[in-house]
């Protein structure tokens, strides 16, 4: 019996160093395909840090390995100057951030009623946001065009045409099919099947109305929901400019769009013509541009991940 109990211990032993082996190498991988992925994904966002921070001489100097030898912030400064950095970015955030609001209000009401209202063609029309999650925008780029190169809301008001203004933006955007609009009734919709409904009939046996259930307990309730969407809203938003390019927006409200042109400014009014250290230049610019998007993810990292998570759309 006792050579049996050795055996058995000995043979136990064996599989439980096995199986820690096996999840050693098996998290060995893990890691190696996560800094594999990270590397594709940040490296060049890491160039573009490195070329923007180098001076003249390290880009000519062949002994200059990842790390700039003499480092300067001069591009950023004629980046920001040639952008109008602070006027055109205040702008552009203040474009951003009312689409987004409006989109938040609009797109939560449609998902609510959708979750919580029953009524005639609802799946046909619920039908409808998931094509406008599907359907990608370029394939109906010529009818948004002509509707607002020629406006006039089927002949109640003489035809306007809107095209240079961000008008047919904040149209579509209130309508609830602006820049990924259906994803965001997809969100909400999932967000407000998940709550109980003994919340609004409390509400409901309190006396409290549809509205006011909607945005003093329902809305509240859906804060995860709602910072899930704000922060795609706000990063969707800043970063479009097939939208600002299809009604000709200019780039002083759309900073995006004046990135493509920085390199010829930066060559017409500093004569810079050499090709790499015009691209240090829109280099800076870009991390410029970066910057707000990136501060405002790392402050709602936490909440954007817990409300990614309860509201249906990983996993």
């Amino acid at each position: 019996m006792k050579v049996k109990r050795e055996i058995f211990t000995n043979e136990l032993d064996r599989k439980v160093f096995l199986g820690q082996v096996t999840e050693f190498f098996v998290t060995l991988l893990k890691v190696a395909i996560l800094v594999g992925v990270s590397y594709v994904i940040i490296s060049p966002i890491i160039g573009m840090i490195v070329s923007s921070i180098a001076s003249t001489e390290d880009i000519y100097n062949p002994m200059m390995f990842i790390l700039p030898e003499n480092p300067s912030l001069e591009k950023y400064s004629l980046a920001a100057l040639r952008l109008d950095y602070v006027k055109t970015m205040g702008r552009d955030l203040l474009y951003t951030i009312t689409l987004t609001i409006i989109q938040l209000l609009v797109c939560s009401m449609v998902g609510y009623g959708f979750a919580r209202f029953n009524f005639r063609f609802k799946n046909l029309l619920f039908a409808c946001v998931v094509i406008m999650i599907v359907i990608p925008p370029h394939t109906i780029m010529l009818p948004l065009y002509m509707t607002f190169k020629n406006f006039d809301l089927f002949g109640l008001i003489p035809s306007i045409n809107m095209m240079s203004t961000v008008k047919p933006v904040y149209i579509m955007t209130a309508l609830g099919c602006g820049v990924r609009s259906g994803l965001y009734i997809y969100i909400f919709n999932q967000f407000f099947r998940g709550l109980p409904k003994e919340i609004e009939e409390a509400a409901f046996v309190d006396g409290a109305g549809v509205w006011y259930t909607y945005f003093r307990i329902m809305l509240v309730n859906a804060m995860p929901s709602v910072i899930t969407v704000t922060v795609f809203s706000l990063v969707w938003q800043f970063n479009d400019v097939f939208y600002a390019n299809l009604f000709l927006i200019s780039e002083d409200v759309v900073i995006s769009k004046k990135i493509g042109s920085l390199a010829a400014v930066i060559a017409n009014q500093d004569k810079i013509l050499n090709v790499k250290i015009q691209e240090q230049y829109v280099n800076a610019g870009i991390i410029l541009i970066l910057l707000p998007i990136v501060m405002i993810y790392l402050l709602l990292q936490k909440q954007f991940m817990e409300g990614a998570e309860r509201s249906g759309i990983v996993g």
